[in-house]
């Protein structure tokens, strides 16, 4: 990125969503009930592919940047308890459609499901398989903590299936770690993918952090030197987000020691372009895959998705998550579970759905909502065409327009005559500021939401 154009984009440095979903999660209210997460699950057509997400809250100790819903414990006895009201949740959600219905893929976040026992896992797997039909060649992925991986941990991902790790990494640098309360050494994570690879878990994805305290650009590209040394399939480059207000124990760390929005630029363009040197292909905002991953495939193929774990190549028409906090996406809207373990329990134990609140979709929010993906997984959009697929007036999203000058003005965008907008390729972040003006929920004065830089 040019000196001049990351000045412009500093400029309308503000703080936006991360569109992983439209509208986005602070706009779910308490309209959406457990009812109504049940009628919509219930009127599910028989081939209607799902997702699964389920979600472990669970981690041994809290690293200091994490964003997540999750408790540090180093006492077994509360997985294991949840565990129980989890297997609960699949069994009394899949009964909701009378069929097992087909599954594309399943994702396993947290937390950390690595603190899972093995048996734990292997149960938890049997417990979806007979509950849906488990499609062959559907793709299973775990999200890991390299700290909390064994050897009978990954046999037992190898025999339930699993056929791809997503490890966090987010920097390889003990000062940063430290920093961050993840002291995480280069061979705890080169023995981790040995071990996968030992096993047949030969998707591997890794995950790095920029913008973390003590982090310089030369460290973001060591950070894709080591990473890249172990030949992952994807890695992806997320920046973090400090929302101390949101996330009490960020308070732990050193804001001093964090990067400004310049710093943060630049270790971005630092770390993008040292992965593109080693072969990778930038996908999305933040993604960066191997010419032959199924994701550059997608990308290639115009068939890219966005959703509540980013970008995907899974092309199911549904989302179903099961734990606290986990969110589904249905064709008639969103369903958040309760955050509240306890809360979250005793619903489950009722016979009941766990939702606290959600987001019934309107026309608008799905016209919107498709802008949005195309724009953050393509950055860009024909918005003429768009208008004239859907038989809407040539004044529907003039609001948008308007919103949008001042990035045309500052040429990070352009409109042209045609109604093609496109973001400019040396100033990609700012697609998320193009997604914020079809927003009509969005005000941008709230403060809920992370920086673009």
């Amino acid at each position: 990125m040019t000196e001049n154009k990351a000045d412009i984009l500093l400029r309308h440095n503000q703080q936006v969503p991360r569109y992983t979903s439209y509208p986005t999660a602070p706009h779910f209210t308490a309209d959406v009930e457990a009812e109504t997460f049940e009628g919509w699950v219930r009127a599910l057509e028989a081939d209607t592919s799902v997702s699964l997400y389920i979600h472990i809250p669970f981690c041994r100790q809290m690293c200091w940047y994490c964003g997540c819903n999750t408790r540090a414990t180093r006492r077994y006895e509360p997985v294991g308890k949840y565990l129980e009201t989890l297997i609960a949740e699949i069994e009394q959600t899949a009964g909701w459609t009378g069929r097992k219905q087909p599954v594309s893929h399943i994702h396993f976040g947290g937390g950390s499901p690595s603190y899972l026992k093995p048996e734990d896992f292997s149960r938890l797997m049997a417990t979806l398989r007979d509950k849906f039909d488990v499609r062959e060649g559907a793709e299973i992925a775990v999200e890991l903590d390299p700290r909390e991986v064994s050897e009978p941990k990954v046999a037992a991902f190898a025999l339930a299936g699993v056929n791809r790790a997503s490890l966090g990494v987010q920097d390889f640098h003990e000062e940063v770690q430290e920093a961050v309360n993840r002291r995480q050494p280069f061979h705890v994570i080169y023995d981790t993918v040995r071990l996968l690879r030992d096993y047949g878990i030969k998707a591997i994805s890794m995950d790095l952090l920029y913008g973390l305290p003590h982090q310089t650009e030369a460290m973001m590209r060591e950070n894709v030197d080591f990473a890249t040394a172990l030949a992952p399939d994807r890695i992806a480059l997320f920046g973090y987000a400090h929302v101390p207000w949101m996330k009490k124990h960020m308070r732990l760390i050193d804001e001093d020691a964090l990067p400004d929005g310049a710093a943060r630029l630049k270790q971005f363009e630092a770390a993008s372009e040292q992965l593109k040197r080693r072969g990778y292909v930038a996908v999305g905002l933040d993604h960066f895959v191997s010419p032959r991953d199924s994701m550059a495939e997608a990308y290639r193929d115009h068939k890219l998705h966005r959703n509540f774990q980013g970008y995907t190549v899974d092309p199911a028409d549904a989302l179903i998550g099961f734990g606290a906090s986990a969110i589904s996406a249905l064709p008639q809207g969103y369903a958040q579970n309760t955050p509240d373990q306890r809360a979250y329990m005793a619903a489950v134990e009722a016979g009941h759905a766990a939702t606290c609140k959600g987001k019934a979709l309107t026309e608008d929010d799905k016209l919107r909502r498709a802008i949005i993906e195309e724009l953050m997984c393509y950055f860009e959009i024909n918005l003429l065409d768009f208008i004239e697929k859907h038989a809407l007036s040539s004044e529907y999203f003039s609001h948008a327009l308007n919103r949008l000058k001042p990035l045309v003005t500052d040429g990070l965008v352009t409109v042209s005559d045609d109604g093609r907008i496109m973001v400019d390729h040396e100033a990609r972040q700012a697609v998320r500021l193009v997604a914020a003006a079809f927003d009509k929920y969005l005000n941008p004065t709230e403060g809920r939401h992370a920086q673009v830089a």
